[in-house]
Parts: structure tokens; C-alpha cells; sequence
């Protein structure tokens, strides 16, 4: 185990005892599910790709399409700055995902973009660093604060899964749009991660549908919102 993952495990499980203790609407969700596992990526340029790959599409959609750009080296900026558009419609790029990556990549080896460095933002300047470039929406952001950065208190409102778990934890008649999400989920802060990270676990264990914070890093069905 790495020094990293230790961190996060141990930050997981204290923000969790938090949660419980303070909500038992989420005691209740724990006992049903158990403890989620935390979810690790490096803050770097590959990262932040793999979770663009995975906006709007399948979990094995997003899958076969990473797998498809590592083995041929995409994961490395340089390496992804060389393809022209046939190579990256192979791999299964659409054109707006060829644009969204490029640009991702141009600012990373420009150096307008450090990935790594976000990590001593505080997680709203880190957000605006990110949506400022096409194609990464509010979604995105929040997943790679999450992931990459370990931001304690993220919640990823534009996440389908989560406001359909939101409802099933508070037992709403319907699920909330994302302005009653964020003002629902509030109340958690700042432990809001790892709320998420339990919700995933809840909408995972329920409907037996693979989603981002209940199964491999990585692995996306939610849609970017451009919030």
C-alpha cells in the first residue's frame, strides 16, 4: 500500500465516521452497503484524459476506448499530440472528444495546465482551472478533485447516479435537479467525498449497475454537465 492510499483510506474512514454520526440517514446507508473504497488516480495529464474519455458514454464504452488509446501510447501527452484524426477515430475519439483532448494536451505541454499542481488550490480555483478549457464541464472537474487531488469535500451533483441515490438515501419521491442536490447535500460538508463515494457504493449495490465511485477507477456512465 502506498503512503498515498494509505492517506486516503484513513481520511475515508474518519470523514465516514464522521457522516454516520452526525446523519443517520447515512448510518442507515452504510449499514446496508458497507464501506466504500477510496479511489486513487495520479494528478496528471493521463488522469484527466481518462475522465474526459469517459463523459457521456458506457462505463464499457469508456473502457475499451482508454484501453484501446494506452496500448497505443495516448496516455502520454506527447504521444496523444502526435495522432491525427484517423488514429484517434480508430481508438474511438468523436470529434468533440478529439478537440476536447487535443486542447487538454496542448495545455498541459505548454505548461498553461500542471495537473499536479492543482493540489495546492483551494478546490474552487482548482475547478476553474480545469473548466476553462473546451470540453471539461463542472463533472469533471469534481470527479479529478476527487480522484486525483483528494479533495475531501466534493459532490458531484451533475452525476446522474449520485442525485438518483440522494433520492434513495432521503427517501424523496423524485430525484432532485441539481440545485435541490447541492442544497441536499450541503448538510454533509465537508465530508461531501466521502458521501459520494457511499452513494456510488448505494446506487451500485441497488440497481447492479456498474458506476465511477463503486467499481474501478476510472470507470464513468454519468454525463458532463458544463456546470
Amino acid at each position: 500500500m502506498t503512503d498515498t492510499e494509505a492517506r486516503r483510506r484513513a481520511a475515508l474512514a474518519a470523514g465516514l465516521e464522521r457522516l454516520i454520526a452526525a446523519h443517520p440517514a447515512l448510518a442507515a446507508v452504510l449499514a446496508e452497503v458497507g464501506p466504500p473504497e477510496p479511489r486513487i488516480l495520479e494528478p496528471d495529464f493521463a488522469a484527466l484524459l481518462r475522465i474526459v474519455v469517459g463523459q457521456q458514454v458506457s462505463t464499457a464504452s469508456a473502457a475499451a476506448i482508454w484501453q484501446r488509446l494506452s496500448a497505443a501510447g495516448g496516455d502520454d501527452v506527447s504521444v496523444f499530440r502526435s495522432f491525427d484524426d484517423a488514429a484517434l477515430g480508430a481508438i474511438g475519439f468523436s470529434r468533440a472528444k478529439m478537440r476536447y483532448g487535443r486542447a487538454l494536451a496542448d495545455a498541459v505541454a505548454s505548461g498553461a495546465l500542471d495537473p499536479a499542481g492543482l493540489v495546492r488550490l483551494p478546490g474552487e480555483e482548482a475547478a476553474a482551472r480545469l473548466v476553462a478549457l473546451p470540453g471539461i464541464g463542472r463533472w469533471t472537474a469534481d470527479i479529478f478533485r476527487m480522484f486525483a487531488l483528494g479533495d475531501p469535500d466534493v459532490f458531484p451533483v451533475g452525476d446522474l447516479a449520485l442525485r438518483e441515490a440522494v433520492r434513495m438515501t432521503l427517501d424523496l419521491e423524485v430525484r432532485p435537479d441539481l440545485p435541490q442536490a447541492e442544497a441536499l447535500t450541503a448538510a454533509w460538508r465537508p465530508e461531501r467525498s466521502a458521501a459520494a463515494l457511499l452513494l456510488w457504493r448505494l446506487y451500485r449495490h441497488r440497481r447492479g449497475i456498474a458506476v465511477l465511485g463503486a467499481d474501478r477507477p476510472g470507470a464513468t456512465v454519468a454525463a458532463d454537465t458544463g456546470l
